[in-house]
């Protein structure tokens, strides 16, 4: 804003002592200071209010003055409260050096200046970011990629002192402004779960997350041509899309300042949906790979086609990669919901840099989807002759501590997410088998309870895992063939068989092991053992009589 219009303003109750000529200059911000040497503080196009209490005598003016004018300053506004009418020497050092001077009557305060300056200026830099902001909307739109959200980000702090982040729905920052501090990795998943959380209730955004004495407000980033909430259904896209985070409190902006961000939003949006359409070749391989082995083609067939694949998923390499395997299926209660391509896209966004150490993400992964199960295929660095086993992967429980909190509050209580992680494999005699592990590694995980969870191929291991995809009837059946006559007889005569028979299986049926920590007689043992063996017509000294009845007791 021009001083000019400051002096037009009746309400401020500024009388213009000096620098007639000067009104013309622009005010960029406010001031107010009682400081000796308030420079450091100064960036330059400021209006500078003072009560004058840095002034001792007559000769502290002229290098107060000084002192604004070599850091840029607009105009200085002296109140009239303290010291009644505005020394003459002041009126002197600042005709000398052509500072503008204002007097403020001492009925105006300070903040009501203040105020109208931040308003006015707010609003000239709001309207100048807006035409920034459809300048860049149109180049993006109409030509190649114009910076990515990074550029939209440093417009809001530049032109607007906003600071602002962008996140993915799992909590991932995929984009910040280059100076000041980092959001921390816990506070990106909790203000993506808050997201998440109202997003589903239907709440209208901006929402505003307070933590510690910050205020953020976060809008949402919808696809463009599509405004917030304009999906069929907001299941097939609330664990996809990304979120503008902005710290601020955007509960008391006009309506003119939110359809800025607004607008910012879908001009982030435009890149999002690029980065998303760029996505496709990786599709599609990752789609031909999964028809061939599904399909049992040979390896030769498959090797042929990750040749074709690895150029564009690692890019430089020379040898061949290893390769995993991660299976999702994201379930709702409910609704006609394409649940294979909302399990798509989740995957694409929280396996989007799985192994690169930098600042930006790397995209190497390629993600297809068959019914309702997302698959995706990661490349991995070939092994090098110095380590022993395949380079550094995907593990579940990192994986699940990562994302497992923001996206529980995007499922609310009618979704689920369930994930399977394959060991890594270095050819494509291997894939079939790292596809079939990490379906079961899924249906592992399925059988846990909680929204979201995963499991890796390490838990495979033990038989004991299988058990919850034993059927009910069967486990039933199973079960009470092989212990309720034993049951039944410990109600009839306390012989407590049941528990004899736990401790011999997890003595190893070492005899004498097991008798010192029943504090029985061996003979004892013996007679009890005799005895479960008589009731089950089965023999304990035979290892597939040993494991039903282990099993059995695990399933009870």
């Amino acid at each position: 804003m021009r001083l000019r219009a400051l002096l037009d303003t009746d309400a401020l109750g500024l009388r213009l002592l000096g620098g007639e000529d000067e009104l013309d200059r622009t005010v960029r911000g406010v001031m107010t200071t009682d400081l000796r040497d308030p420079s450091r503080y100064l960036s330059g196009g400021e209006l500078v209010l003072t009560g004058l209490a840095w002034r001792r005598d007559a000769a502290d003016s002229e290098p107060f003055v000084r002192l604004l004018t070599g850091a840029g300053v607009t105009a200085l506004a002296a109140g009239e409260a303290e010291l009644g009418a505005v020394p003459e020497d002041l009126v002197v050092a600042c005709a000398r050096h052509r500072l503008p001077l204002f007097a403020v009557n001492e009925a105006v305060a300070f903040a009501t200046i203040t105020e109208h300056v931040v308003r006015q200026v707010s609003g000239e830099r709001a309207g100048d970011l807006a035409a920034v902001v459809d300048r860049h909307r149109r180049m993006m739109t109409s030509g190649p990629a114009g910076g990515g959200p990074d550029v939209v980000l440093d417009l809001l702090g530049s032109d607007l002192d906003l600071r602002a982040w962008v996140l993915s729905p799992a909590g991932r920052l995929v984009a910040g402004p280059k100076e000041g501090p980092a959001l921390p990795a816990g506070l990106c998943a909790r203000l993506s779960a808050e997201h998440l959380a109202a997003t589903r209730t239907g709440r209208l955004g901006p929402h505003r997350v307070l933590a510690g004495t910050t205020t953020y407000s976060l809008f949402p980033i919808s696809g463009t041509g599509r405004a917030p909430g304009a999906a069929r259904d907001v299941r097939e896209t609330v664990l996809s899309e990304w979120l503008l985070v902005v710290e601020a409190d955007a509960g008391d902006w006009p309506a003119e300042r939110l359809d800025l961000l607004y607008g910012v939003t879908q001009l982030i949006a435009v890149e999002r949906d690029r980065r998303d359409a760029a996505r496709t070749v990786r599709r599609r391989l990752a789609q031909e790979v999964l028809e061939l082995v599904q399909a049992g083609a040979v390896p030769a067939e498959i090797a042929a086609r990750l040749r074709v694949a690895a150029p564009v998923l690692l890019p430089g390499l020379g040898s061949a990669p290893h390769w995993q395997v991660v299976v999702a299926r994201v379930e709702w209660d409910g609704g006609e919901i394409d649940s294979g391509q909302v399990a798509q896209a989740l995957l694409e966004e929280i396996l989007v840099d799985p192994l690169a150490t930098g600042p930006e993400p790397s995209d190497r992964i390629a993600v297809a989807h068959t019914g309702e199960e997302a698959i995706a295929l990661v490349p991995l660095p070939a092994v090098t002759p110095e380590h022993d086993g395949p380079g550094p992967g995907i593990h579940a429980d990192t994986l699940l501590a990562a994302v497992r909190d923001p996206l529980a509050a995007g499922l609310d209580d009618d979704g689920r997410l369930t994930l399977g992680v394959s060991a890594a494999v270095h050819s494509a005699e291997g894939l079939r088998g790292a596809l079939e592990e990490a379906r079961h590694a899924r249906r592992v995980a399925a059988a846990r309870s909680g929204r979201v969870c995963a499991a890796g191929h390490q838990e495979l291991a033990s038989h004991v895992l299988l058990l919850p995809f034993v059927p009910d009837d069967v486990r039933r059946a199973f079960t009470a063939r092989l212990l309720d006559p034993l049951r039944d007889y410990d109600r009839r005569h306390r012989a407590e068989l049941i528990p004899t028979l736990e401790a011999f299986l997890e003595c190893d049926g070492s005899w004498t092991r097991c008798a010192a920590r029943l504090h029985l007689h061996v003979n004892t043992l013996r007679y009890r053992v005799g005895r479960i063996e008589q009731l089950t017509s089965r023999d304990l000294s035979r290892l597939e009589d040993k494991l039903d009845f282990f099993l059995a007791l695990r399933m009870s």
